[in-house]
């Protein structure tokens, strides 16, 4: 037979579908979230850049407000204990996780952990706001230089079209929006989501990434 997974306190499943979506929704989009803000701020490990209060805070805003409202039930998690777990995770200076590693081929874990809750949300009328940011950062950064003119490794299979687009376009999303096989039409063609992104673009070009963050926690 096969091996007591369930004595162990593993939960077993006929259907694992609720929990990939629960662990890519806040485990995977978290680390998107926090790596390139916390990049642009000056932040390199994902300890240091959760010892900062507001980028803490947007994590759990993100996770609570945005994401919890659109998964489905998990039989047998309860989602806030995971939650906790994450953030105490995340905040381990033990792990010493790197913001780089974290932010490594962004060009599919960006389309695979943070838009699909954002193409939900924009069906459901649930708030996205703070996701729709985490994309605006992840544009900031393809630029490759940070808010001090610090210069930022990007490792990506696209880095060339990506950061020629980037710097290309500046605050200005289109440039990167027209790579149709990152961006689905049900994005492209929303416009709330091209306003969002629009506005988000120009505070975190407009008055940098740390006065762009607090705009958005505090909000």
């Amino acid at each position: 037979g096969r091996p007591a997974w369930e004595e162990a306190g593993a939960e077993m499943t006929s259907d694992v579908l609720p929990y990939e979506k629960m662990k890519m929704r806040l485990l995977n989009a978290s680390h998107q979230t926090m790596c390139y803000i916390g990049m642009l701020v000056g932040y390199e490990y994902a300890d240091e850049a959760m010892g900062d209060a507001e980028i803490v805070r947007f994590v759990q805003r993100m996770m609570d407000e945005e994401v919890t409202p659109i998964l489905d039930p998990v039989p047998g998690i309860d989602l806030e204990d995971y939650k906790r777990t994450l953030i105490r995770r995340f905040s381990n200076p033990a792990i010493k996780d790197t913001l780089i590693r974290l932010a490594t081929e962004g060009s599919a874990r960006i389309p695979k952990f943070v838009l699909p809750s954002i193409v939900e949300s924009l069906s459901s009328g649930t708030p996205n706001r703070l996701l729709i940011f985490t994309v605006a950062t992840w544009f900031r950064y393809l630029t490759g230089i940070g808010d001090r003119g610090r210069e930022l490794p990007i490792i990506d299979p696209l880095k060339d079209r990506l950061q020629e687009r980037a710097r290309q376009g500046k605050e200005d999303p289109g440039p990167l929006l027209e790579m149709a096989e990152l961006f689905p039409a049900a994005l492209t063609q929303s416009r709330v989501f091209l306003n969002d992104l629009s506005e988000a673009m120009r505070y975190l070009y407009g008055e940098g990434a740390r006065a762009a963050l607090t705009r958005y926690v505090g909000a």
